[in-house]
């Protein structure tokens, strides 16, 4: 099976850490495709920044669809887009934070996120709400703008590491999200250095996309996620009317 695996920012170098991840949960007999969206910000912090990364994410999971990708990974922890791109395509479309949050629920009652910083701290609440993890997990900021990541020279690392150790004696958690595809590639060394589940979105959905395709599942086209309807997109949004368009 293919999955393709959309970084929605701009920073190819991130790509290439979410890439890496993705690669590590696959199976092997699953081909992952990583991209970088063409346009939108070169980060995601809050809601601006989410909202103008949704043309390019779209952009690139119809490029994908069309080129015979059986799923697709938002590989944003503010699952940018998710509801869009579940209306628009035909295959299933996971997000990293959706995917994150259901998998701590199988192996620990009470988890910490620990995202970047505190602008995004607020979406990220709203989605543990939404997906109905509220009373099971607390949302975390580290104060690491999402860029700091790419950078070993920053503290991005060490401030990480004590808000996770916060988590584990103020909020009694019993595993870690990480809440940003940036943070990736420290999943494994962070578990074994605290001794508890340290789960990563990028591997989960993966995972998660996998057993779907296997399945033989996709998204349920009657009402929310049914394809848009058919009407005219004008200026520079032109060239994004709905490729599978229904009256």
């Amino acid at each position: 099976m293919r999955i393709l695996v959309v970084n929605p920012n701009t920073t190819a170098s991130m790509t290439a850490t979410i890439e890496a991840a993705a690669r590590r949960a696959a199976a092997g007999s699953t081909a992952i495709e990583a991209v970088t969206s063409s346009m939108g910000p070169a980060s995601i912090e809050g809601y601006y920044d989410e909202a103008l990364a949704v043309p390019g994410l779209l952009k690139e999971i119809a490029c994908g669809e069309e080129a015979g990708a059986d799923a697709a990974v938002i590989a944003c922890f503010d699952d940018t887009g998710l509801d869009a791109a579940r209306a628009m395509a035909g295959i299933p479309v996971i997000g990293i934070c959706e995917a994150a949050l259901s998998l701590a629920a199988f192996i620990a009652q009470r988890f910490t996120v620990v995202t970047t910083t505190e602008r995004s701290r607020v979406p990220v609440e709203g989605l543990v709400a939404r997906y109905g993890m509220g009373p099971r997990a607390r949302v975390r900021a580290a104060d690491i703008p999402v860029l700091s990541l790419e950078d070993p020279a920053s503290s991005a690392a060490a401030k990480l590491r004590v808000e996770i150790v916060r988590a584990l004696k103020d909020d009694r958690a019993e595993a870690i999200v990480l809440g940003c595809a940036g943070m990736a590639d420290l999943a494994a060394e962070l578990q074994g250095e605290f001794g508890v589940p340290v789960v990563d979105g990028v591997g989960a959905a993966v995972k998660q996309a996998e057993a779907l395709v296997a399945l033989g599942l996709a998204t349920g086209k009657r009402g929310a996620y049914a394809f848009p309807a058919r009407k005219t997109y004008t200026g520079a949004l032109a060239g994004f009317a709905p490729p599978k368009a229904v009256a």
